[in-house]
């Protein structure tokens, strides 16, 4: 039972198919009180995005954190893939027409600088930074 466990916590495709449906549904549920389709375009919009997000941020972090040296390597990756992350989300989401434009990104940025700053501390403990 491990294995196919192991084998679908390290795919590519799970982690990317999950970001869609749990970030996606977060949308859905952040702009349920506006007519439909309002709800289920701003839920695929927010899905596509944390899904591409979720297959960029590990290289991105990984790249950054080469970038810096001292306390910096701590702290800077995380931040810059927030602020981007952050620029990416407002301007997709308001060019769709979300109408819950701060609440839909919320939860999304939550768990993505999360992740980042987890990751990159991570990496650079490691290296001793």
């Amino acid at each position: 039972m491990r294995a196919p466990f192991r084998a679908l916590a390290s795919s590519g495709i799970a982690h990317v198919l999950f970001a869609f449906l749990a970030m996606g549904g977060w949308a859905f549920f952040a702009n349920r009180d506006y007519p439909m389709p309002r709800p289920l375009i701003s839920a695929v919009v927010q899905g596509s995005i944390s899904a591409c997000l979720t297959l960029f941020l590990k290289s991105g972090i990984e790249f950054l954190s080469r970038r810096f040296s001292g306390l910096a390597t701590y702290w800077a990756p995380p931040v810059i893939a927030c602020v981007a992350s952050t620029g990416v989300l407002i301007v997709i989401h308001a060019a769709s027409g979300t109408p819950e434009i701060l609440k839909t990104i919320a939860l999304p940025l939550v768990v993505s600088t999360s992740y980042a700053a987890i990751y990159n501390y991570s990496i650079a403990a490691k290296k001793g930074a």
